[in-house]
């Protein structure tokens, strides 16, 4: 996810860490470094020099805290005020999360049913968005229905149940009615009934300058009486997001705006400080296809994984939502080092559930390390030793030491692989088995070299 600005912030901040002393030189230099990164993230020039301006001010006057260095205390200064672009106001600055905490927006959910209204233009992706909160809404207890008021666009409906039906989300629509208001209404009638916690409205892509479609919208808006206004902007147009956010805000008030196609486009860091700057909170950002892809966004969290400074949290809540539950003695045998081969398949699964390039820019020390081949290297290594393990017998699974050349040749041949392949995996297998033993899990580096990619 916006990788040049990742890198270009990065590579600014060794250069600042690895000086020998902090003066006006080296500060100008660093505020050249993150211009250049924004602006290649296409940030607004008036936002750029704006942060860039305060770092230097701030960086040159603020007299660090007791007991922090002065180069630490530029670097928390640069970390604050790039949270400040990315998602907090003026005014919120002096109480923004050191690094580390928290630092979510709560979504506002009362007692009673609450209502989601969803709005964006035509192609921001406002329909799949919906169905991924959806999905984010129930894995975190909510009762959730959905009602579908795309009357323009064909197969809309189609696309939303189709969607819904495999999170198990209610849809209500009405292919035969051209009558967006009325479906609104029939479909907050019908919810009424069921019981559900939260109602949410997809509605017609449209564009900003659209008369009828917006008037659509505000009367949809008075029907439903909604608790949350969501505006849904397209990642890749860049700085247009605030105007974009603009004219949708003086039609319908937006409450909060999710960010989708974050993964790989160079203009997100644009369209994350465009929306911030309408005031409206960003609540999520889309980062690939799959219907679980939509994160709670964090100002704070989210620039520290771009300075590479790592998100413990991130990594917890990850495995918390993947309700990750390796039993107790499956724990105790992998931190003692006498794992058998279907626990490192079960670590395997987890770790991969996760991502691994998720995983690895959540731990401090090692975000921005792994390099992308290096990363898919490892993937299709760990691919293939999925594919072994589900060849072998329960009885090698439990004592790997029994595969001789017969039984290294069956595996091979089952899953399509080389037989130096099974033999890789064992040894591997066993060198883990000794790292867990001899570090008790805390010698990652190490794991990292050992898998060949440290």
């Amino acid at each position: 996810m916006l990788e040049n600005l990742r890198s270009g912030l990065r590579s600014a901040l060794k250069k600042m860490v690895g000086a020998s002393d902090v003066n006006e030189e080296l500060i100008d230099a660093l505020c050249k470094d993150v211009q250049r990164a924004l602006l290649q993230s296409d940030v607004n020039v008036r936002l750029v020099i704006d942060i860039t301006k305060r770092i230097k001010d701030r960086a040159m006057n603020e007299q660090p805290p007791k007991g922090l260095s002065r180069k630490d205390h530029v670097v928390s200064i640069l970390y604050s005020e790039l949270v400040r672009l990315l998602g907090y106001s003026q005014e919120e600055r002096d109480s923004i999360p050191k690094p580390g905490k928290s630092g979510d927006v709560t979504l506002p959910i009362s007692a009673g049913i609450n209502v989601f209204l969803m709005l964006g233009i035509q192609g921001s992706g406002k329909t799949t968005v919906t169905s991924k909160l959806a999905r984010w809404l129930t894995k975190h207890g909510y009762h959730v229905g959905v009602i579908g008021t795309d009357t323009w666009r064909p197969g809309a409906l189609t696309q939303l149940k189709m969607n819904c039906v495999k999170i198990n989300v209610d849809v209500f629509g009405d292919e035969s009615s051209k009558d967006p208001a009325k479906i609104v209404r029939d479909g907050l009638e019908y919810f009424v009934k069921t019981g559900v916690d939260i109602v949410i409205i997809d509605t017609a892509g449209r564009h900003k300058d659209e008369f009828g479609l917006l008037k659509e919208m505000d009367s949809m808006y008075k029907i439903s009486n909604p608790n949350l206004v969501l505006l849904v902007i397209d990642g890749t147009i860049g700085q247009q997001a605030f105007n974009q956010a603009k004219t949708f805000n003086e039609t319908t008030p937006v409450g909060g705006i999710i960010i989708t196609k974050l993964d790989g486009t160079a203009k997100g860091g644009g369209a994350l400080a465009a929306s911030a700057a309408t005031g409206a909170k960003i609540f999520f950002i889309g980062n690939g296809e799959r219907i679980d892809d939509l994160e709670q966004f964090s100002p704070t969290r989210f620039v520290g994984r771009l300075l590479g400074m790592g998100d413990i949290k991130a990594l917890l809540d990850m495995a918390r939502d993947l309700e990750i539950r390796a039993d107790e003695n499956q724990s105790k045998r992998v931190l003692s080092g006498k794992m058998t081969i279907e626990d490192f398949y079960a670590q395997m699964e987890n770790v991969g559930k996760m991502g691994f390039r998720n995983m690895l820019d959540s731990l401090p020390g090692l975000s921005g390390i792994v390099k992308d081949d290096q990363l898919d290297v490892l993937q299709n290594k760990m691919e293939k030793w999925r594919y072994m393990i589900q060849s072998m017998t329960k009885e090698e699974k439990n004592n790997p030491d029994i595969i001789h050349d017969a039984r290294r040749k069956r595996i091979a041949r089952g899953c399509g692989v080389m037989e130096h392949d099974v033999k890789d995996l064992v040894k591997n297998f066993n060198n883990s088995k000794t790292m867990m033993k001899q570090s008790k899990g805390r010698q990652m580096h190490g794991m990292l070299r050992r898998l060949g990619i440290g």
